[in-house]
């Protein structure tokens, strides 16, 4: 069963979801339980239709990127550098107080002093997917909550890559300061780079021949991916580079036509995207490691939403949008699952580690988003009441 082509997994995912996700509407359920709940039964540790995941999960990744440039499409550079300002102490407050619970609760179940802290840094961070695709994407962007969910998001993402780095110099043979230094001085640059580049070469390419739309097309996918590629190779992650992409077209009046081209192709990688994380977890640690990742879910889902409402009342937020913003971040990251396997194939942390990291963000995925879909305005809301594309 795991031999099979590419295309027949395609078909098992996509006719599956299909399926899966005719149920859950009908059930009232979110759609991206549906995709993970369709990845734990087809793959390897379910019932082993599709066998090797890492080339979907190389493929979905792709989901992300183009998330992060549709994002940076939406958002005006001077509306992100003015949030950016104002919830830099919250990122960074919020983000140590749940390094700390992450710590305490991996030494009271008996983790090594490096699995504790490294279970303390997953949960430092929010789902960017998660934050982002249960954002109404023509309201709130344009308006205070989406700016803040974005913001912080993306502070957590620039601490989240400073993690990456540190994981990786501990794993190499040799730790090599220059990378950290290499990193400071790429990300202004690239920001300076992107916006020229885009000001004398992409917007008069794209003034010149706008009636070809195939042209628009394929020249939005090449600046994301390039952008994303260039940001990877500076020692950045890719998402960042396609969000800053995204951020150097945000001026223009096209800028709204490729968001909308674009929108189909992200959700199809992004089913696949989830798709992996339910594939890729091994049922068979369920019995060890349920317990810990209960806890730390439940304390992810009850903390997250307290600890922003009131760090967000600090710089003079309402106490309604302090809430909305609480339980938008309320889940563990993409980032979470990539620290872990990071950290596990470097020899950190053990596979029990991991896997409660893994358990911890999948339990969060789901149920923030059935708090988020039952609560608060956004794009798959099962009320109409609720419902905002």
């Amino acid at each position: 069963m795991a031999e099979h082509s590419l295309v027949f997994s395609f078909f098992l995912i996509f006719t599956g979801a299909a399926v899966l996700a005719s149920i859950a509407l009908y059930t009232r359920q979110p759609l991206l339980v549906a995709y993970i709940v369709l990845g734990a039964l087809l793959g390897p540790y379910g019932f082993a239709f599709i066998g090797d995941t890492k080339l979907l999960a190389d493929i979905s990744h792709i989901g992300i990127i183009f998330l992060l440039f549709l994002l940076g499409l939406d958002m005006q550079p001077s509306h992100l550098v003015q949030m950016l300002r104002k919830a830099t102490l919250v990122a960074i407050l919020s983000a140590l107080i749940f390094m700390a619970i992450g710590y305490l609760v991996g030494i009271a179940f008996g983790f090594t002093q490096t699995e504790a802290i490294i279970i303390g840094v997953a949960l430092m961070f929010s789902s960017t997917i998660i934050g982002i695709k249960l954002l109404p994407t023509t309201v709130l962007h344009h308006k205070h909550t989406g700016e803040l969910v974005v913001g912080l998001l993306l502070l957590q993402d620039i601490i989240a890559i400073m993690v990456l780095l540190v994981l990786n110099s501990t794993g190499a043979e040799e730790s090599d300061p220059m990378m950290f230094v290499q990193t400071a001085i790429a990300l202004p640059a690239i920001i300076v780079a992107a916006f020229v580049f885009v000001r004398f070469c992409l917007l008069p390419l794209i003034h010149q021949f706008d009636r070809f739309h195939e042209y628009i097309f394929l020249l939005a996918i090449g600046w994301c991916l390039g952008m994303a590629e260039v940001a990877q190779l500076a020692g950045l992650s890719a998402e960042i580079g396609a969000f800053i992409g995204g951020v150097a077209v945000a001026t223009s009046p096209i800028a709204q036509y490729i968001a909308t081209s674009l929108k189909p192709l992200r959700d199809f990688f992004l089913i696949l995207f989830f798709f992996s994380i339910g594939a890729s977890f091994n049922l068979a640690l369920l019995g060890e490691i349920i317990v810990p990742a209960l806890v730390l879910a439940v304390l992810v889902l009850a903390l997250k939403p307290l600890v922003f409402r009131v760090l967000l009342r600090r710089i003079s937020e309402s106490k309604q949008l302090a809430w909305e913003v609480g339980f938008r971040l309320g889940q563990i990251s993409e980032f979470s699952l990539l620290i872990a396997y990071l950290a596990t194939s470097t020899a950190l942390i053990g596979q029990a580690a991991s896997h409660v990291i893994q358990a911890t963000a999948i339990l969060t995925f789901l149920l923030s988003t059935y708090v988020v879909i039952f609560n608060f305005p956004n794009p798959i809301a099962v009320s109409d009441k609720l419902r905002r594309d």
